[in-house]
């Protein structure tokens, strides 16, 4: 993933390349009078981002982080099942 900046008026004109820069897995930092002010992201990272910020999510790792035991080894299809 690499990140870009890029100043509100090129966003303004350029809106559907930036979309497809990010879309291709681009950051891009929006700047206003030469500060940073907003990043865009694709949806995927969105979501990964507020998955990782859910308090229930963040205990389920560490439980299963303190279930596991060194040296467990699992097969794909004991992490998979059947795809």
């Amino acid at each position: 993933m690499t990140t870009k900046s890029i100043d509100t008026t090129d966003l303004r004109s350029n809106l559907g390349n930036v979309i497809d820069s990010v879309t291709s897995g681009e950051t891009l930092i929006v700047r206003k009078r030469g500060k940073d002010q907003v990043a865009i992201i694709d949806i995927d990272t969105y979501e990964d981002l507020l998955e990782a910020a859910n308090p229930e999510y963040l205990k389920s790792i560490k439980t299963a982080r303190e279930e596991y035991k060194k040296g467990d080894v699992f097969s794909l299809e004991d992490v998979f099942g059947d795809l």
